[in-house]
């Protein structure tokens, strides 16, 4: 097996060759009263020049076609340094510091230096071997090299700022909000094979997608905000009609987890473009609306987002949103960097037939905590089928959309024996209805607002209270294309 030395790769060895500097100011201090160092001292200093080396060896295994001896070489020097850092904590006179920064730079030098290294322009028609049935391209190939997808040219790790706002949500991911990322990592590999290649056609990262669903709605595709956006990326109405989002059939396709992600790349990557491929920008964009970061930013898209011009001028919802996203990003890319396992799923995408009437709740109890899912099986066939209501029964004969493994399982569980009765006696029970002994004094179920000028739907929904959605309020007046006239009287839901 043959291995081409690619650009990137001379480019690791003069990164390798810097970080042979790193380790060699490490071993010299510069005290005001010089002070030899410990043995022990120089050992945990040592180590930082031993794991530079080992990253060279690692590129000389690459260039020879032994992959897996690389990888295996380059996790012992980011174990060895990960060990060394713990020890320098209760060492007299060590600075941790000058190891989390090669530690670093280890993890970013990680990102596709061995497995799929290519430069922009590069032929990758043989990435898609082993691809799933039904999946093409970039959607089909292994995890580590998906994760890597180049963004602009530069692996996405390079335009992360590891600064103090990215490692305080780096620990709120890893601590408080842990639960909720590993809900939106397994919400994410069943929809995997809808969302990525949108992603793919843009030429977008799927660390980056992961990011951005993990912050919106943790994978849930009939997410909806207080503000109205909706979806599992969430999308405002406006914003998404402007990406082709639009209701069809009586179903808003801000739910589609394919038209959704889709809208999401496009819109990515028209920001991009306009803020001169700063990845932090245009997430502020997404979050805080692109027409405030173009007034911010001016001419200068080389600003930084941190830059106080534009990090003190924004909300602080989008202050928090920028390096969470990233936060979460990273740690898709890194999870055994920081303690962090996600779990082993199977996302293949299958499909079942219905042999009894049944609903998509029903379906969740007779299949129960099959193939390892503890928290059941509800979120997956609701997030696979937006469009059905997961109370409603759909007729024998009718086509669900499953991940591979439950095809058996349906057959096995639902189809006959106890299960599917247990779950249609639960679905059909009736539940007593009795009349409030001291009815409540009833409220006006609506309220009417006459249309200004400088009025949109969003601006009167927001004034309003939030309590209804831009989409509730266009069906009760039958807005097209959420479209108002000054002077025009609304009827909009009573909040009481």
């Amino acid at each position: 097996m043959s291995y081409r030395i690619t650009a990137r790769s001379l480019r690791l060895v003069s990164l390798v060759a810097a970080l042979v500097e790193v380790a060699g100011c490490a071993s010299g201090g510069a005290a005001a009263k010089p002070q030899p160092p410990s043995a022990s001292l120089n050992a945990l200093y040592a180590q930082i020049d031993q794991a530079s080396q080992s990253y060279e060896t690692a590129l000389q295994q690459t260039r020879a076609g032994d992959q897996e001896a690389a990888e295996k070489t380059l996790e012992g020097s980011i174990n060895q340094l990960k060990d060394a850092a713990a020890h320098c904590g209760v060492t007299p006179g060590c600075d941790p510091q000058r190891f989390f920064s090669v530690y670093d730079h280890l993890l970013r030098l990680k990102d596709g230096s061995f497995i799929g290294d290519q430069t922009p322009g590069e032929d990758t028609s043989d990435a898609t071997a082993g691809a799933l049935p039904g999946q093409a391209g970039a959607a089909s190939l292994p995890e580590a090299q998906r994760s890597v997808t180049l963004l602009r040219g530069h692996q996405l790790s390079e335009l992360i700022a590891m600064n103090g706002p990215v490692k305080a949500a780096l620990e709120m991911w890893l601590t408080q909000w842990r639960s909720n990322l590993m809900d939106a990592y397994v919400n994410y590999q069943y929809l995997r094979h809808e969302m990525w290649p949108q992603y793919q056609q843009e030429g977008l990262p799927e660390a980056l997608l992961f990011g951005i669903l993990a912050k919106e709605s943790g994978g849930k595709v009939h997410a909806v905000s207080r503000s109205g956006a909706a979806g599992p990326l969430q999308f405002m109405y406006a914003t998404g009609l402007r990406f082709g989002l639009s209701d069809q059939d009586g179903f808003d396709t801000r739910f589609d987890p394919t038209e959704s992600a889709r809208a999401n790349a496009q819109y990515v990557d028209e920001q991009l473009k306009v803020f001169n491929d700063n990845l932090e920008l245009t997430l502020a964009a997404y979050n805080g609306g692109e027409g405030r970061m173009r007034r911010l930013v001016g001419d200068d898209t080389s600003v930084s987002f941190y830059d106080p011009r534009i990090y003190a001028q924004v909300s602080q919802e989008t202050r928090d949103y920028v390096p969470e996203v990233l936060a979460a990003a990273w740690l898709f890319l890194h999870p055994d960097s920081y303690n962090l396992r996600f779990p082993q799923l199977d996302g293949e995408p299958g499909s079942i037939t219905l042999k009894r009437t049944a609903s998509i709740s029903e379906l969740t109890v007779c299949l129960g905590s099959v193939d390892d899912m503890p928290a059941g099986w509800f979120r997956t066939l609701r997030n696979l089928n937006p469009r059905l209501d997961p109370q409603q029964e759909q007729p024998i004969g009718a086509v669900l959309q499953v991940p591979k493994p439950l095809e058996k399982a349906y057959a096995v569980r639902c189809v006959d024996g106890p299960w599917p009765i247990l779950a249609s006696d639960l679905h059909n029970a009736v539940v007593p209805v009795f009349p409030d002994p001291q009815p409540a004094v009833a409220a006006d179920p609506v309220v009417h607002y006459t249309v200004r000028r400088g009025d949109t739907l969003s601006s009167i929904v927001r004034r309003h209270g939030g309590c209804s959605s831009e989409s509730e309020v266009a069906r009760m007046n039958n807005l097209k294309f959420n479209h108002v006239k000054i002077g025009q009287v609304l009827k909009l839901p009573s909040c009481r």
